[in-house]
Protein backbone atom coordinates (compact mmCIF):
# COMPACT_ATOMS: atom_id res chain seq x y z
CA UNK A 1 0.00 0.00 0.00
CA UNK A 2 1.48 3.51 -1.16
CA UNK A 3 2.42 5.83 2.39
CA UNK A 4 1.59 9.00 2.33
CA UNK A 5 3.69 10.86 3.94
CA UNK A 6 2.26 14.18 5.47
CA UNK A 7 3.74 16.53 7.53
CA UNK A 8 1.79 19.32 9.01
CA UNK A 9 4.12 21.32 11.38
CA UNK A 10 2.97 23.86 14.27
CA UNK A 11 1.90 27.22 13.41
CA UNK A 12 4.18 29.96 13.89
CA UNK A 13 4.39 32.46 11.79
CA UNK A 14 7.26 34.38 9.82
CA UNK A 15 8.27 37.32 11.84
CA UNK A 16 8.54 39.68 8.51
CA UNK A 17 9.04 39.33 4.93
CA UNK A 18 12.48 40.36 4.97
CA UNK A 19 13.39 36.81 7.11
CA UNK A 20 11.30 35.03 4.55
CA UNK A 21 13.26 36.69 1.84
CA UNK A 22 16.45 36.24 3.27
CA UNK A 23 15.68 32.42 3.32
CA UNK A 24 14.68 32.27 -0.76
CA UNK A 25 18.53 32.51 -2.27
CA UNK A 26 19.76 29.36 0.15
CA UNK A 27 16.48 27.60 -1.30
CA UNK A 28 16.98 28.48 -4.33
CA UNK A 29 20.43 26.29 -4.45
CA UNK A 30 18.85 23.68 -3.38
CA UNK A 31 17.40 23.17 -7.13
CA UNK A 32 19.48 21.45 -9.76
CA UNK A 33 21.90 23.72 -12.19
CA UNK A 34 20.59 22.48 -15.32
CA UNK A 35 17.68 22.14 -16.83
CA UNK A 36 17.20 18.56 -16.98
CA UNK A 37 16.47 18.80 -13.29
CA UNK A 38 12.88 20.65 -14.31
CA UNK A 39 12.23 17.09 -16.01
CA UNK A 40 13.25 14.92 -12.90
CA UNK A 41 10.07 13.94 -12.40
CA UNK A 42 8.92 12.87 -15.00
CA UNK A 43 11.57 9.74 -15.66
CA UNK A 44 10.58 6.20 -15.90
CA UNK A 45 9.87 4.91 -12.61
CA UNK A 46 10.19 8.43 -10.53
CA UNK A 47 7.39 9.28 -7.60
CA UNK A 48 6.43 12.57 -8.05
CA UNK A 49 7.89 14.53 -4.49
CA UNK A 50 4.56 17.05 -4.04
CA UNK A 51 3.97 19.94 -1.45
CA UNK A 52 0.87 20.77 -1.05
CA UNK A 53 -0.58 24.29 1.15
CA UNK A 54 -3.31 22.45 2.62
CA UNK A 55 -4.95 18.79 3.22
CA UNK A 56 -7.53 19.98 0.65
CA UNK A 57 -4.75 20.27 -1.64
CA UNK A 58 -2.82 17.28 -0.42
CA UNK A 59 -6.06 15.20 -0.76
CA UNK A 60 -6.50 15.88 -4.85
CA UNK A 61 -2.95 14.85 -5.20
CA UNK A 62 -3.00 11.85 -3.49
CA UNK A 63 -6.67 10.62 -5.46
CA UNK A 64 -4.17 11.70 -8.28
CA UNK A 65 -1.68 9.06 -7.29
CA UNK A 66 0.85 10.80 -5.79
CA UNK A 67 2.21 8.86 -2.56
CA UNK A 68 4.72 11.53 -1.33
CA UNK A 69 2.65 14.36 -0.09
CA UNK A 70 3.99 16.79 2.35
CA UNK A 71 1.34 19.22 4.00
CA UNK A 72 2.71 23.08 4.90
CA UNK A 73 -0.83 24.07 6.74
CA UNK A 74 -1.51 22.23 10.08
CA UNK A 75 -4.93 21.02 9.89
CA UNK A 76 -6.16 22.59 13.09
CA UNK A 77 -5.76 25.61 11.20
CA UNK A 78 -9.18 26.43 10.28
CA UNK A 79 -8.81 29.36 8.12
CA UNK A 80 -5.81 28.31 5.90
CA UNK A 81 -5.30 31.74 4.06
CA UNK A 82 -4.48 33.20 7.50
CA UNK A 83 -1.49 30.64 7.76
CA UNK A 84 2.45 32.18 7.03
CA UNK A 85 4.84 29.64 5.46
CA UNK A 86 7.69 29.35 7.90
CA UNK A 87 11.19 28.59 6.20
CA UNK A 88 11.74 24.99 6.92
CA UNK A 89 8.07 24.76 4.55
CA UNK A 90 10.14 26.95 2.04
CA UNK A 91 13.23 24.29 2.22
CA UNK A 92 10.35 21.54 1.50
CA UNK A 93 9.31 23.43 -1.26
CA UNK A 94 12.67 23.70 -2.50
CA UNK A 95 12.53 19.45 -2.97
CA UNK A 96 9.32 18.98 -4.70
CA UNK A 97 8.67 18.09 -7.96
CA UNK A 98 5.29 19.73 -7.64
CA UNK A 99 3.89 22.50 -5.44
CA UNK A 100 -0.05 22.52 -5.28
CA UNK A 101 -1.80 25.56 -4.38
CA UNK A 102 -4.89 27.30 -4.42
CA UNK A 103 -5.36 31.17 -5.62
CA UNK A 104 -7.11 32.37 -3.03
CA UNK A 105 -4.18 31.39 -0.49
CA UNK A 106 -2.48 35.18 -0.20
CA UNK A 107 0.90 33.47 0.95
CA UNK A 108 0.81 32.00 -3.16
CA UNK A 109 3.08 34.51 -4.35
CA UNK A 110 5.98 33.54 -1.81
CA UNK A 111 5.37 29.54 -2.64
CA UNK A 112 5.82 30.87 -6.25
CA UNK A 113 8.94 32.46 -5.28
CA UNK A 114 10.21 30.11 -2.77
CA UNK A 115 10.39 26.95 -5.37
CA UNK A 116 13.30 27.69 -6.91
CA UNK A 117 14.22 26.21 -10.32
CA UNK A 118 12.92 21.99 -9.59
CA UNK A 119 8.93 22.79 -9.06
CA UNK A 120 6.67 22.90 -11.09
CA UNK A 121 3.93 25.24 -9.36
CA UNK A 122 0.18 23.76 -9.92
CA UNK A 123 -2.75 25.88 -9.17
CA UNK A 124 -5.96 23.82 -8.07
CA UNK A 125 -8.87 24.10 -8.51
CA UNK A 126 -10.71 23.20 -5.10
CA UNK A 127 -14.15 22.60 -5.30
CA UNK A 128 -15.83 19.21 -3.90
CA UNK A 129 -18.08 19.29 -6.74
CA UNK A 130 -17.91 15.39 -8.39
CA UNK A 131 -17.41 16.57 -11.32
CA UNK A 132 -14.78 19.09 -10.99
CA UNK A 133 -12.98 17.05 -8.16
CA UNK A 134 -12.87 14.23 -10.77
CA UNK A 135 -11.97 16.46 -13.98
CA UNK A 136 -9.06 17.99 -11.53
CA UNK A 137 -7.93 15.05 -10.00
CA UNK A 138 -7.50 13.45 -13.85
CA UNK A 139 -5.14 16.74 -14.30
CA UNK A 140 -3.52 16.23 -12.04
CA UNK A 141 -2.99 12.61 -12.54
CA UNK A 142 -1.73 13.35 -16.16
CA UNK A 143 0.61 15.60 -14.50
CA UNK A 144 2.02 13.04 -12.00
CA UNK A 145 2.35 10.57 -14.60
CA UNK A 146 -0.37 8.34 -12.59
CA UNK A 147 -3.23 8.21 -14.95
CA UNK A 148 -4.54 5.33 -14.02
CA UNK A 149 -4.44 5.95 -10.18
CA UNK A 150 -6.62 9.07 -10.94
CA UNK A 151 -9.02 7.36 -13.07
CA UNK A 152 -9.44 4.24 -10.20
CA UNK A 153 -9.94 7.18 -7.75
CA UNK A 154 -12.58 8.63 -10.19
CA UNK A 155 -14.58 6.07 -10.23
CA UNK A 156 -14.37 5.08 -6.35
CA UNK A 157 -15.77 8.50 -6.32
CA UNK A 158 -18.46 8.30 -8.86
CA UNK A 159 -19.70 4.56 -6.81
CA UNK A 160 -19.60 7.03 -3.49
CA UNK A 161 -21.71 9.47 -4.43
CA UNK A 162 -24.19 7.72 -6.29
CA UNK A 163 -24.64 5.73 -3.16
CA UNK A 164 -24.81 8.82 -0.61
CA UNK A 165 -27.00 10.28 -3.32
CA UNK A 166 -29.23 7.73 -3.02
CA UNK A 167 -29.24 7.29 0.92
CA UNK A 168 -30.18 11.12 1.04
CA UNK A 169 -32.56 10.94 -1.16
CA UNK A 170 -34.68 8.45 0.97
CA UNK A 171 -33.77 10.19 4.05
CA UNK A 172 -36.22 13.73 2.48
CA UNK A 173 -39.05 14.52 4.72
CA UNK A 174 -41.58 13.50 3.11
CA UNK A 175 -39.86 12.26 0.02
CA UNK A 176 -39.58 16.14 -1.44
CA UNK A 177 -36.13 17.46 -2.41
CA UNK A 178 -35.65 19.86 0.59
CA UNK A 179 -34.96 23.60 0.11
CA UNK A 180 -31.61 25.19 1.21
CA UNK A 181 -29.26 28.06 1.30
CA UNK A 182 -25.94 27.29 0.82
CA UNK A 183 -22.18 29.14 1.35
CA UNK A 184 -20.50 29.92 -1.89
CA UNK A 185 -18.20 26.75 -1.06
CA UNK A 186 -20.45 24.18 0.01
CA UNK A 187 -23.00 24.23 -3.03
CA UNK A 188 -22.02 20.70 -3.36
CA UNK A 189 -23.10 19.45 -0.42
CA UNK A 190 -26.52 20.63 -1.47
CA UNK A 191 -26.06 18.61 -4.88
CA UNK A 192 -24.52 15.52 -3.13
CA UNK A 193 -28.62 15.17 -1.13
CA UNK A 194 -30.32 15.92 -4.46
CA UNK A 195 -31.72 19.70 -2.28
CA UNK A 196 -33.29 22.74 -4.18
CA UNK A 197 -30.85 25.45 -3.50
CA UNK A 198 -32.44 28.77 -3.47
CA UNK A 199 -29.43 31.13 -2.91
CA UNK A 200 -25.98 31.50 -1.42
CA UNK A 201 -24.55 34.01 0.82
CA UNK A 202 -20.55 34.45 1.28
CA UNK A 203 -17.65 34.41 1.25
CA UNK A 204 -18.14 38.75 2.00
CA UNK A 205 -20.44 39.24 5.60
CA UNK A 206 -23.89 39.18 4.69
CA UNK A 207 -25.54 42.24 4.78
CA UNK A 208 -29.16 42.61 6.05
CA UNK A 209 -30.59 42.87 2.77
CA UNK A 210 -28.97 39.90 1.97
CA UNK A 211 -30.46 38.43 4.96
CA UNK A 212 -33.52 39.17 4.45
CA UNK A 213 -33.61 37.98 0.67
CA UNK A 214 -32.57 34.62 2.01
CA UNK A 215 -34.89 34.31 4.49
CA UNK A 216 -37.73 35.51 2.23
CA UNK A 217 -37.12 32.05 0.29
CA UNK A 218 -37.87 30.16 3.15
CA UNK A 219 -35.46 27.66 3.23
CA UNK A 220 -35.38 24.73 5.46
CA UNK A 221 -31.58 24.26 5.58
CA UNK A 222 -28.45 26.75 5.51
CA UNK A 223 -25.51 24.59 4.32
CA UNK A 224 -22.64 26.53 5.70
CA UNK A 225 -18.79 25.84 5.39
CA UNK A 226 -17.08 25.33 8.90
CA UNK A 227 -14.11 26.71 8.03
CA UNK A 228 -15.63 29.97 6.98
CA UNK A 229 -18.31 30.37 9.48
CA UNK A 230 -20.08 34.07 10.65
CA UNK A 231 -21.97 32.28 13.18
CA UNK A 232 -25.83 31.08 12.74
CA UNK A 233 -26.87 33.22 9.09
CA UNK A 234 -30.46 33.15 9.40
CA UNK A 235 -31.28 32.79 13.41
CA UNK A 236 -34.86 34.05 13.05
CA UNK A 237 -36.03 31.99 9.86
CA UNK A 238 -36.71 28.57 11.47
CA UNK A 239 -33.60 27.02 9.17
CA UNK A 240 -31.91 24.54 10.29
CA UNK A 241 -27.90 25.02 9.76
CA UNK A 242 -25.71 22.30 8.81
CA UNK A 243 -21.92 22.51 9.18
CA UNK A 244 -20.14 21.58 5.84
CA UNK A 245 -16.34 20.49 6.14
CA UNK A 246 -14.44 20.97 3.27
CA UNK A 247 -11.20 20.02 3.96
CA UNK A 248 -10.16 16.35 4.80
CA UNK A 249 -8.32 15.17 7.63
CA UNK A 250 -4.56 14.25 7.54
CA UNK A 251 -5.17 11.13 6.04
CA UNK A 252 -5.72 13.52 2.91
CA UNK A 253 -8.90 10.87 2.43
CA UNK A 254 -10.95 13.60 0.01
CA UNK A 255 -13.76 10.58 -0.02
CA UNK A 256 -14.38 11.14 3.42
CA UNK A 257 -14.96 14.02 3.00
CA UNK A 258 -18.25 13.38 0.58
CA UNK A 259 -19.45 10.51 3.76
CA UNK A 260 -19.29 12.57 6.32
CA UNK A 261 -21.11 15.62 4.57
CA UNK A 262 -23.73 13.26 3.82
CA UNK A 263 -23.35 11.66 7.68
CA UNK A 264 -24.54 15.50 8.85
CA UNK A 265 -26.90 15.93 5.86
CA UNK A 266 -28.80 12.50 7.16
CA UNK A 267 -28.79 13.87 10.95
CA UNK A 268 -30.49 17.04 9.66
CA UNK A 269 -33.31 15.78 7.39
CA UNK A 270 -34.15 13.31 9.97
CA UNK A 271 -34.52 15.84 12.65
CA UNK A 272 -31.73 14.61 14.96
Amino acid sequence: MARIRVRTPRLTRVSSLVALSATLPLLAGCGTDDASGAEDHKAAGHRPVVVATTTWEGAFAKAAGAEDVTVIVPQSVHHAPDYDPKPSDLAAIAKADFVLYAPFEPYAAKIKEAAGSKAELVEVNLDNDPAKAGAEVSRLGGLFDTKDAAARWKTRLDGEVKKLNGELKAAWPGGRSPVVVTQVFTGWAAGLAGATAVGTYGPEPVTPARLAALAAKKPAFVLDNTHMSTGTVLPDSGAKQVEIVNYPGEDLDLLAVYRNAAAELKKALSGA
